[in-house]
């Protein structure tokens, strides 16, 4: 029978439906309930691409009798993470502080007035390593709740008072400078791979932001050390397993320094974010590897997370049925000599093993392969290359395939639509620009209400019941104002703008100019959430600054701007000390610091003036395109055409360089490569 989760639109609690665990979704019913019966709340929070969350589900919520031990003794909750990042966000922050360490499967056990007394991760249905088994910790949850009830409740108390004295001190509203992103710079030099690109050692994370930072200072500067940095680490993660090598989109990260093995689970925002970043990387060099992964990783997201209302599902898991019909990692993606030798013969097979780096031991499991583009001095012949990856990619499709988490997140929507509407722009690709169009307008129609507040998720058609975060109102504000950018079409500054005004509204602190991660009418929880630091996503609060400093530029209003300025305060605290968890932050920054520029092309959209404007690396650069007089979007005004022709417009801090015709001197004016 299902239990209370069979409603729900979240993939990850529609797979605990069944379970015989007597789940409750987060509510206030769940916790007036654990009041009403006297005992404590068991809260579990995972997402559908994790690996242990699956493990740990089978286990345990699927046994019968440790369903029985929590049903009797616990109201248990389950939560989507990505669902509700807030909830996530406050009981993790609580996890790491008590615990040191911090991930997912995440389990915490709540007094009925949601404080958090004990915390874990995963449990093993058995002791193990060291561990206590699940059964073990819920009877001593169980027992220390009976006996030791003043006990529990002070330690609760201890705890959310601890919460609430990590309250970010956040006084400086002074703005980064020169000094501090050359501090910062400096910082990332200090942690560079310079053996295997990117930051830091095994795991390794494709670092999106951080790319998207040196590009911008590269730009501002000259530094080629800052651009050496980004194209090493793009071309190695392009050579690498993370990538995927037949079908395109990278993994969520590699488990070692070498970019080799990933772990498999495929996410929204990674690929969003890096199909950005190689695009800009393409702008900025010309790099024929960065443009393929762009389009490549492009293609991916339309291909296998673009959903049947026009959105992008939020992930492909990690595991999938084997040969053997065993759910393992990565089973759709890895091949062994013996595979390739099935689908390609004897020859192809030889050759694709050297190209591919498949060999006999294997890099992965059990002899099997991820496939890699190794560096080596044998040349390939393209044509023979391409048929072989063809070749593969077909076979590859008949195997069992990923599960995919069908939800729409509001913000990775935004990612997406921003990066497809550039790419498509670039590489003149309009079937990507209509893509981007066509999420845009799902979100406008099924995210957004009639006052412009979003809803977080919506699942096969139907929006789901949580309030949109600050990441969504900043990301799809993004995504709204790249589509201006490409299309010239009004409405989507105008939406960026109602999303923002929220911004300004919902989320700022107004004396400090502090940003939290929830809007003030939101649910009140254990502490209002607020993280400036830059993870797999941009922050919410780096991400805003970003869009309120783009839509200042665009429309001249001085408010946004002046948040956009206030709110990059931290990353002049955080840049120079921590420049790997505040990259977007610091490329926010560079546009700051560059100006930004203002674009304004008049007479054309699509044409030449307007691609060469696109393609300008000045850091954060704005543009506006369309006819001259149409008042479609505040830059165009009262910019004529020269002579009759069309003409382009570049200003900087109220301050207009002589209109231009010529695609090159515009080029000239904004950065672009030779």
């Amino acid at each position: 029978m299902p239990n209370r989760l069979a409603h729900e639109t979240s993939p990850y609690l529609l797979q605990h439906a069944d379970n015989p665990v007597d789940w409750w979704p987060w509510s206030a019913d769940a916790f007036e309930e654990a009041r009403r019966r006297g005992v404590p709340v068991l809260l579990s929070v995972g997402y559908s691409s994790c690996h242990w969350c699956h493990v740990m589900a089978h286990e345990s919520f699927e046994d019968e009798t440790t369903a029985a031990l929590m049903n009797d003794r616990f109201v248990n909750i389950k939560v989507d993470r990505e669902e509700r990042p807030d909830v996530d966000a406050v009981y993790m922050e609580a996890v790491q502080a008590a615990t040191g360490q911090g991930g997912w499967p995440m389990t915490v056990f709540l007094t009925p007035d949601a404080e958090p007394f004990y915390f874990g991760t995963y449990f093993p249905p058995e002791p193990r390593h060291g561990m206590a088994s699940f059964p073990q910790v819920l009877q001593g949850v169980t027992q220390a709740w009976a006996e030791r009830r003043d006990e529990v409740a002070e330690v609760a108390a201890k705890i959310v008072g601890d919460l609430a004295g990590r309250e970010l001190p956040y006084g400086d509203t002074q703005i980064p400078g020169a000094s501090e992103l050359a501090q910062a710079l400096l910082g990332l030099t200090r942690e560079y791979d310079a053996a295997e690109g990117g930051f830091g050692g095994a795991p390794k994370f494709p670092p999106s932001m951080v790319i998207e930072f040196l590009l911008r200072h590269y730009a501002r500067t000259g530094a080629e050390g800052a651009l050496q940095m980004a194209e090493d680490t793009c071309e190695r993660m392009a050579r690498g397993g993370i990538y995927d090598q037949l079908g395109g989109g990278f993994a969520r990260y590699s488990v070692d320094r070498e970019w080799v093995v990933p772990h498999f689970e495929k996410m929204l925002y990674d690929n969003a974010l890096l199909c950005r970043a190689y695009a800009h990387l393409w702008r900025a060099t010309g790099s024929e590897t960065a443009r393929r992964v762009a389009l490549e990783t492009a293609d991916f997201m339309v291909r296998e997370l673009r959903t049947n209302e026009g959105g992008f599902a939020s992930a492909l898991d990690a595991d999938s049925e084997d040969a053997e019909g065993r759910h393992v990692e990565g089973a759709f993606y890895v091949w062994t000599p013996e595979q390739l030798r099935e689908v390609l013969g004897d020859a192809d097979a030889e050759m694709a093993a050297q190209c591919f780096g498949v060999t006999q031991e294997g890099t992965f499991e059990e002899g099997a392969s991820v496939l890699q583009l190794p560096r080596q001095e044998t040349e390939f012949d393209e044509a023979r290359v391409a048929d072989v990856r063809r070749r593969l990619f077909a076979a590859r499709a008949a195997r069992p395939a990923p599960g995919r988490d069908d939800k729409v997140v509001a913000a990775w929507n935004g990612l997406a639509i921003a990066a497809l509407a550039e790419t498509g722009a670039y590489f003149d690709r309009p079937d990507l620009v209509q893509a981007a169009l066509a999420a845009a307008d799902l979100l406008v129609r099924l995210h957004m209400d009639t006052r412009a507040r979003l809803t977080r998720t919506s699942k096969d058609g139907r929006a789901g019941a949580n309030a949109g975060v600050l990441e969504d109102y900043a990301d799809v504000a993004e995504g709204f104002l790249a589509l201006a950018s490409v299309t010239g079409e009004g409405v989507w500054l105008e939406f960026a703008g109602f999303l923002l005004d929220h911004v300004l509204d919902q989320f700022t602190d107004p004396e400090s100019g502090a940003l939290y991660d929830t809007a003030a009418d939101a649910e009140q929880l254990i502490r209002r959430p607020q993280d400036p630091t830059d993870n797999a996503t941009p922050s919410g609060w780096s991400a805003a600054a970003g869009a309120l400093l783009s839509y200042a530029a665009q429309t001249g209003s001085e408010p946004h701007r002046t948040a956009a300025e206030r709110a990059l305060g931290v990353v002049r605290a955080l840049g120079p000390r921590a420049p790997r968890f505040i990259g977007h932050g610091l490329a926010v920054a560079e546009a700051l610091l560059d100006g930004p520029k203002e674009v304004a092309v008049v007479g054309e959209v699509g044409g030449e003036l307007h691609r060469t404007a696109l393609l300008g690396t000045a850091p954060g650069a704005v543009v506006a395109a369309g006819q001259a007089g149409s008042g479609e979007l505040p830059l165009l005004a009262d910019r004529p055409l020269v002579d009759g022709r069309p003409a382009a417009y570049v200003c900087r801090n109220f301050t207009c360089d002589a209109p231009v015709t010529d695609p090159e001197r515009l080029a000239e004016a904004l950065g672009n490569r030779e």
